[in-house]
Protein backbone atom coordinates (compact mmCIF):
# COMPACT_ATOMS: atom_id res chain seq x y z
CA UNK A 1 0.00 0.00 0.00
CA UNK A 2 1.02 3.71 -1.09
CA UNK A 3 1.47 6.07 1.82
CA UNK A 4 1.55 9.46 1.30
CA UNK A 5 2.23 12.92 3.35
CA UNK A 6 1.11 16.50 1.61
CA UNK A 7 2.86 19.52 3.13
CA UNK A 8 0.74 22.41 1.95
CA UNK A 9 3.05 25.74 2.92
CA UNK A 10 1.24 28.22 1.03
CA UNK A 11 -1.28 28.36 -2.36
CA UNK A 12 1.62 28.11 -4.40
CA UNK A 13 4.35 25.88 -2.51
CA UNK A 14 3.52 22.37 -1.57
CA UNK A 15 5.35 19.00 -1.79
CA UNK A 16 3.94 15.56 -1.50
CA UNK A 17 6.07 12.63 0.00
CA UNK A 18 4.83 9.23 -1.09
CA UNK A 19 6.67 6.33 0.20
CA UNK A 20 6.20 2.57 -1.22
CA UNK A 21 4.93 -0.48 0.54
CA UNK A 22 8.18 -1.81 0.25
CA UNK A 23 9.54 1.17 2.80
CA UNK A 24 9.87 0.25 6.44
CA UNK A 25 7.60 2.07 8.91
CA UNK A 26 8.77 3.54 12.09
CA UNK A 27 7.05 2.49 15.53
CA UNK A 28 4.83 4.95 17.02
CA UNK A 29 7.46 5.04 19.81
CA UNK A 30 10.61 5.69 17.40
CA UNK A 31 8.29 7.92 15.41
CA UNK A 32 6.96 10.53 18.14
CA UNK A 33 10.95 10.53 19.34
CA UNK A 34 12.12 11.29 15.95
CA UNK A 35 9.63 14.10 15.61
CA UNK A 36 10.72 14.90 19.43
CA UNK A 37 14.41 15.40 18.50
CA UNK A 38 13.23 17.37 15.42
CA UNK A 39 11.57 19.76 17.17
CA UNK A 40 14.26 20.27 19.25
CA UNK A 41 16.70 20.37 16.66
CA UNK A 42 14.57 22.88 14.54
CA UNK A 43 14.17 25.60 17.08
CA UNK A 44 10.88 24.82 17.14
CA UNK A 45 7.78 27.00 19.37
CA UNK A 46 4.55 25.30 20.83
CA UNK A 47 2.02 26.91 19.18
CA UNK A 48 -0.44 26.98 21.71
CA UNK A 49 -0.13 29.33 25.18
CA UNK A 50 -0.59 26.78 27.61
CA UNK A 51 3.01 25.48 26.44
CA UNK A 52 1.35 21.83 25.30
CA UNK A 53 2.61 20.53 22.59
CA UNK A 54 0.32 17.69 20.41
CA UNK A 55 1.84 15.66 17.66
CA UNK A 56 -0.27 16.96 14.90
CA UNK A 57 1.15 20.39 16.27
CA UNK A 58 4.54 19.09 15.98
CA UNK A 59 4.22 17.94 12.53
CA UNK A 60 3.51 21.94 11.37
CA UNK A 61 6.22 23.10 13.84
CA UNK A 62 8.95 20.92 11.76
CA UNK A 63 7.65 21.63 8.25
CA UNK A 64 7.30 25.56 8.89
CA UNK A 65 10.73 25.25 10.47
CA UNK A 66 12.79 23.49 8.01
CA UNK A 67 10.68 24.74 4.81
CA UNK A 68 9.87 23.68 1.53
CA UNK A 69 13.71 23.60 0.25
CA UNK A 70 14.82 21.23 2.77
CA UNK A 71 11.59 19.12 1.78
CA UNK A 72 13.29 19.24 -1.87
CA UNK A 73 16.54 19.24 -1.71
CA UNK A 74 16.84 16.80 1.60
CA UNK A 75 15.89 13.00 0.90
CA UNK A 76 16.91 11.55 4.03
CA UNK A 77 14.44 14.32 6.01
CA UNK A 78 11.70 13.90 3.52
CA UNK A 79 11.50 10.31 3.93
CA UNK A 80 12.27 10.62 7.94
CA UNK A 81 9.40 13.53 8.28
CA UNK A 82 7.00 11.30 6.19
CA UNK A 83 7.65 8.17 7.95
CA UNK A 84 7.25 9.59 11.43
CA UNK A 85 4.24 11.41 10.89
CA UNK A 86 2.51 8.44 9.21
CA UNK A 87 3.69 6.63 12.38
CA UNK A 88 2.75 8.87 15.13
CA UNK A 89 -1.00 9.90 13.73
CA UNK A 90 -1.38 5.96 12.59
CA UNK A 91 -3.02 6.99 9.41
CA UNK A 92 -1.54 6.12 5.55
CA UNK A 93 -2.31 9.56 3.88
CA UNK A 94 -1.88 12.77 5.83
CA UNK A 95 -2.41 16.34 4.66
CA UNK A 96 0.06 19.22 6.81
CA UNK A 97 -1.76 22.75 5.82
CA UNK A 98 0.10 25.27 6.96
CA UNK A 99 -1.49 28.19 5.43
CA UNK A 100 -5.06 26.92 7.92
CA UNK A 101 -3.04 25.40 10.55
CA UNK A 102 -4.48 22.32 9.87
CA UNK A 103 -3.68 18.16 9.73
CA UNK A 104 -6.12 15.94 8.30
CA UNK A 105 -6.49 12.83 6.45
Amino acid sequence: MQQEVFIRFNADQETVVTLGAQETTMAPDVARRWLDDQFIANDCEPLRASGKVLTADKLMAIAQAVGLKRFEEDIEFRQGYARAALAAMGKSVLRVDLESTRVSY
